[in-house]
Order: C-alpha cells, then sequence, then structure tokens
C-alpha cells in the first residue's frame, strides 16, 4: 500500500519549516492542503513558504488559481490525487501539509458524488459566509435538518454548508437525498497523521510576533495592489483572517489605529487556532511540539517510512 504522510497543526505551528526538514530527510514532496495557498495573489497574509524555501523541495498545490477563482473541498480532492499519485510513480513520500482541516478530510475520507450547486446558490452561501460566518448555516440545519445538524460537527463549515445549500436548492433534507448520491471513496492510502502544536501562551507570542511581521513586511501594501488590479474585495479569499481585518483598515474601519487593527488579526487567529484544535481533536494522530520533539517525530516518520 503506498504511503502518504499527513502534517497538520494549527496556523503558525510550524508546519512549513516541519515539512520542509521532513521531505529533506525522506527523500519527500511536500503537497499543499492550505486553503489560502492555492491562490497565486496571496502571499504575505499566507505566510506562504518563499521561493527559497521551496527551492531544493518540491512543492504542490501551491499557486494554482486565482482569488477571482476560488476552489473547495471537492475540487481540491480531484486536483490532490492524481499529484500524490505521481509523487508515488517517481518512489517519493507525499507529505500532505496544511491547517485546512475539511479539505484534508475530504481526500483522504472521501465524500458524496452529489449533484452540482447552481451558481445563485453559491454565491447566497458565499455572501451570507462571508458576513456571517457559520452561524446562521447551523441554525437553518437546526431547523430543517436535524439529523445533518446533530451529526456535522460545527467546525466542518464545508459539510454544514453543503447540507444548506441542498436544502436551499431542492427544498428537502440533504440527509434524506444523500441516499441516493454515489459515494467517492477514499484512496487507498497507508497513513501517517503527525500534528504540531505548541501550548496556548506560548502559542499566543508566536502569533503576536507572526502579525507584526505581516505587516512589518507589507501586508497593507499587499491589499492595497489587489484593489489597484480590480479585485472588489468580497473574494472570498480575501476574507479569510489577516485579509478581511487589512480591507477593514483600508476603508477606515479602525480610524488611523494600527493597534487596534493589529490586535483584531491576532485575536482572530487565535480563534482560528482554537477552531482547528477542536477539529483535529477527533482525527486519530500523533502530536508534537515542534520546538522540542522534532526528534521523536522524525522517529515516528522513518518508523512509517520502513514498515513492510
Amino acid at each position: 500500500m503506498k504511503k502518504v504522510i499527513i502534517l497538520s497543526g494549527p496556523t503558525a505551528s510550524g508546519k512549513t519549516s516541519g515539512a520542509i526538514t521532513l521531505a529533506q530527510k525522506l527523500q519527500g514532496e511536500v503537497v499543499n492542503f492550505d486553503s489560502l495557498l492555492f491562490y497565486k495573489e496571496l502571499n504575505i497574509g499566507t505566510a506562504k513558504p518563499t521561493v527559497e524555501e521551496r527551492k531544493d523541495i518540491p512543492h504542490h498545490l501551491i499557486d494554482i488559481k486565482s482569488i477571482s477563482n476560488p476552489i473547495n473541498a471537492a475540487d481540491f480532492s480531484a486536483l490532490a490525487k492524481p499529484v500524490i499519485n505521481e509523487i508515488h510513480s517517481r518512489n517519493k513520500i507525499p507529505i500532505l501539509t496544511g491547517g485546512s482541516g475539511f479539505y484534508l478530510q475530504a481526500l483522504v475520507e472521501g465524500m458524496w458524488n452529489s449533484p452540482t450547486t447552481p451558481q445563485e446558490i453559491t454565491e447566497r452561501s458565499d455572501s451570507l459566509y462571508s458576513s456571517e460566518g457559520i452561524a446562521p448555516f447551523i441554525k437553518v440545519l437546526s431547523k430543517e435538518d436535524r439529523e445533518s445538524f446533530l451529526r456535522l460537527h460545527e467546525n466542518d463549515h464545508y459539510r454544514i454548508r453543503r447540507a444548506v445549500e441542498h436544502f436551499w436548492t431542492h427544498g428537502t433534507p440533504f440527509s434524506i437525498a444523500k441516499m441516493a448520491f454515489t459515494p467517492i471513496p477514499p484512496p487507498e492510502w497507508a497513513l501517517l497523521h503527525l500534528y504540531l502544536d505548541i501550548p496556548k501562551e506560548d502559542h499566543h507570542k508566536i502569533i503576536i510576533q507572526r502579525t507584526e511581521e505581516m505587516i512589518q513586511r507589507g501586508l497593507i501594501d499587499e491589499v492595497k495592489h489587489l484593489l489597484d488590479l480590480g479585485f472588489s474585495g468580497t473574494e472570498k479569499p480575501l476574507q479569510a483572517i489577516g485579509y478581511k481585518e487589512t480591507l477593514d483598515f483600508i476603508q477606515g474601519l479602525y480610524g488611523d489605529k494600527i493597534n487596534d487593527y493589529k490586535e483584531r488579526i491576532i485575536i482572530n487567529t487565535r480563534q482560528l487556532a482554537k477552531a482547528q484544535r477542536t477539529w483535529f481533536k477527533k482525527k486519530e494522530k500523533f502530536q508534537f511540539d515542534p520546538r522540542h520533539e522534532g526528534e521523536s517525530l522524525m522517529a515516528k516518520a522513518k518508523e512509517f517510512i520502513s514498515q513492510e
């Protein structure tokens, strides 16, 4: 059975450097599943690995799309499978790296081959999600599709939205309709899930430092440049943490109080990290603090690779 290593964890937990180290030691190649690294226009606010960092280790599924044409978890799964198969064909180890849990789940746990959502429903969903988050979708499910409401985790935003979009389109619960769908089975890979995390107080300091660095490197200018190129700011990837707050700052929401703007990014990043921890908590994995347990992590990976 072909082997795949997963390296996940909350934002700012050291996944980029960890994946590169694993790839160097194990003759591996990195396959991104961070939902913002797909987009070629987004760099500073995504903490994207630099061209220099990617120079010696092949990185896949980075800079493959424009923010004007965002992709979802199903799209990612369809793109990632042939990439991973091609890496295997060269006797290399794919190292799936990122923090977007529902993209990873779509790839390694399979999906349902359901009908395409009409564009007007997708636009309605994107608009509501951008303005109010997942809460109104959960409210719809709790009233109209109790089975899905009880089954889906509150952080599984992709599947929650998909269920609501189905209800809006067809007027019937997704939990009933899915019984007629064809399942897309997961690939037959042997998986090792390595999970990076740092105690919350220390992690908070890292988030503050990274936020400071992003702003110093030109995050505000990056967003202004995108607006000058004709992007509206309503594109789904630009509603992500770091970019949404920067758009608000440019539009005067914080006045000239850059510290308020900075603090809002830090708070929202911490909330994202909390949601990611909750998501991955239910997954089978081996957890490591990358600052102190790098050798143990590498030993676990080498043990996995050496197994017949």
